[in-house]
């Protein structure tokens, strides 16, 4: 909700005494609170200001004496819901029952994306829908170290009872992937940030049920997770079973209805596209371990609210090691494909020259072990998305090119992929037998082909005639006194040209298929679609440039990432600073502005050659490396 700047900001102004009491009086009412907690949270000096969010809802926040948001309503009236932020849940951490999701979810959440069912460790019972919860991290160091809750960092509506929620696992696999909460507000997002930006509160270490809890101060029912927790440990004969599963799982997901013309795809891609966001999130589900902490592993329930017999509070098992190649017994992913092959999941083409990996040419989706494979929940399920950013690039006929679209079978007013106008373009080739007779490779141009083709030659033609009469004008004003034959002779070569530029018979009618395929792209607009907004033209790729300043200080420069909407410049900064250990800095860059938007065009700064760090840091984030371009100024030494 609060994802993009608020607008109509109106200057804050203090609350009389009267409306101070008044929504002290709603809050103890609403919240079942103490006069005395009531003044913490709606202390004196509280200020109103009204706002509208991006989506021009309109909206009243509420700020402490320091500027801190502590409460908000959306609406017109007064009769919404009075929704504490992050500020306030901090200051009172069980004024709402909680959620728990995993660490790789919340900066999804903070993007602007709602809580999915799949992201749900812990939730608590008899809770109707549209009841306001909020969301705390789960996280662990290492299995020797107890599990930890963060303070909330979200506060949203429940989307369904809280006790379909918790049976969720034995409905429809539809239903798992459905919403749990509607976040409403975030740390970290626009209205957080018209605070105090101070750091979050310590985490609250889970102790075990015989000691003291911090957490048992959460709402009644809560059920808060404990570290009563199994351990499961993989032998790597069984972390080869699980990427077996991993593969059968992405084939029936992914993979198989990918069409031929997706293949062959190189093995790396393959495995970090396909394979790693595939892994089941709850392995002890897909594949119960020869060993654990615990003496039984019966009746292991679903995965997606991580409740096992072990851990009926809701505390997930700690697993070891991770699912990967090196954890395996093949080690390599070149042995892990052939032992695939072998079982006749997929087919692979050994390496072409000059290159050191396979490459995987087609999947398997009718073997038997893909049709009887039981789908689970995968770790690209729970981190909310299931591989990069989708970059698409799109065509759309253009002037010259709608009655070639038309003719095809495809419309004038329609976007189509590559291989979109691929399949209409081949189906026009066998309905009209365009295939050459003597030579199955090349196609023959019809007079709808031909002349759309031939149009665009004639006007590439026409203008280097223009260039080449520029160039014989200019030298004939630099020499007036040259030879008249050699003019003569230009002007017939003139001639010549306009006569083969306005015949076209010098136009081959026919060509080969691919070339047939990039002249048809290339007389048609070209449209491009991230994630799911789409622009004219195509985007330009981030960029990371290195420079020198001061004299001989280097430093690495990235611009040009708000269109993939997936950074933000202050977190990336934040994370860099982390990784290189070494100053950032953000600041706009001035004169530049992202399409269609007042905010101006921010540029991050980080000090030293961190090219990779920021490369690395971008894929992770799920951009395609095609679209990062490393530009280095300074060069090695």
């Amino acid at each position: 909700m609060f994802k993009k700047p608020l607008s109509n900001l109106k200057t804050s102004a203090p609350l009389r005494s009267s409306d101070r009491r008044k929504l002290k009086q709603r809050v103890v009412a609403s919240y079942a609170l103490t006069p005395e907690e009531g003044d913490l949270l709606v202390p004196d000096g509280i200020l109103s200001v009204k706002f509208l969010t991006h989506v021009n809802e309109p909206g009243v926040a509420y700020l402490g004496p320091d500027g801190d948001p502590l409460w908000f309503t959306i609406g017109k009236g007064s009769d919404g819901d009075l929704i504490p932020t992050v500020y306030t849940l901090w200051k009172k951490q069980d004024l709402l029952p909680f959620l728990s999701t995993p660490s790789v979810v919340v900066p999804i959440l903070i993007g602007g994306a709602d809580l999915m069912i799949p992201g749900v460790i812990h939730c608590p019972p008899s809770l109707p829908d549209r009841n306001l919860i909020c969301i705390r991290q789960y996280s662990r160091k290492d299995t020797q170290s107890p599990p930890a809750l963060s303070p909330p960092v979200a506060v949203g509506w429940l989307a369904l009872p809280s006790d379909r929620l918790r049976s969720a696992a034995s409905n429809s696999k539809e239903e798992k992937k459905g919403k749990a909460v509607l976040v409403a507000h975030t740390w970290k997002d626009h209205l957080w940030d018209m605070g105090s930006k101070r750091d979050m509160p310590e985490d609250t270490v889970l102790q075990s049920s015989t000691e003291p809890s911090s957490a048992a101060a959460a709402p009644a029912g809560s059920a808060a997770p404990s570290v009563n927790a199994p351990t499961y440990t993989y032998t790597p004969t069984e972390i080869s079973h699980l990427l077996t599963l991993t593969l059968l799982q992405a084939i029936s997901s992914t993979l198989g209805p990918l069409p031929p013309s997706a293949f062959p795809i190189p093995a790396t891609q393959f495995y970090s596209t396909y394979i790693l966001p595939s892994r089941p999130a709850f392995p002890w589900v897909a594949l119960r371990p020869s060993s654990s902490s615990s003496s039984s592993l019966q009746g292991a329930s679903s995965p997606t609210l991580t409740i096992t017999p072990e851990s009926t509070d809701g505390t997930p098992p700690v697993v070891g090691p991770e699912i990967s190649i090196k954890s395996s017994t093949h080690k390599s992913l070149t042995a892990f494909l052939k032992s695939c092959e072998k079982l006749s999941l997929l087919t692979l083409k050994p390496a072409p020259q000059n290159k050191a990996e396979v490459v995987i040419t087609s999947v398997n989706a009718s073997h038997p072990s893909v049709a009887g494979h039981t789908l689970f929940v995968t770790i690209g399920e729970v981190e909310g998305k299931g591989g990069e950013v989708e970059v698409r690039e799109l065509w759309k006929a253009n002037q010259g090119s709608v009655d070639l679209a038309e003719g095809i079978g495809g419309s004038k007013s329609d976007l189509y992929t590559a291989l979109e106008l691929r399949s209409l373009l081949n189906a026009y080739i066998i309905s009209h037998n365009l295939v050459n007779p003597h030579e199955q490779a090349y196609i023959n141009l019809d007079e709808l082909l031909y002349s759309c083709l031939r149009s665009a030659k004639i006007k590439t033609a026409k203008s280097k005639g223009k260039s080449r009469e520029n160039e014989r004008d200019g030298s004939g004003e630099k020499d007036k006194h040259k030879d008249r034959a050699k003019d003569k002779d230009r002007a017939k070569a003139k001639d010549k040209d306009k006569a083969k530029d306005t015949d076209g018979e010098d136009m081959d009618r026919f060509l080969r298929r691919d070339e047939l395929m990039k002249a048809v792209l290339g007389k048609m607009q070209a449209w491009y679609e991230v994630r799911v907004e789409g622009g004219t033209g195509l985007p330009r790729p981030i960029q990371i440039h290195i420079k020198m300043r001061q004299g001989r200080k280097a430093c690495t420069l990235i611009t040009g990432f708000e269109p993939f909407q997936v950074v933000d410049a202050d977190e990336m900064a934040e994370a860099l600073r982390r990784v290189c250990a070494g100053a950032t800095s953000v600041s706009p860059l001035q004169g530049k502005s992202p399409s269609g938007q007042s905010q101006p065009q921010m540029e991050v700064l980080v000090q030293g050659k961190q090219a990779p760090a920021v490369v690395e840091y971008l894929m992770g984030k799920g951009i395609p490396k095609r679209w990062i371009e490393v530009v280095d100024s300074v060069g090695k030494k």
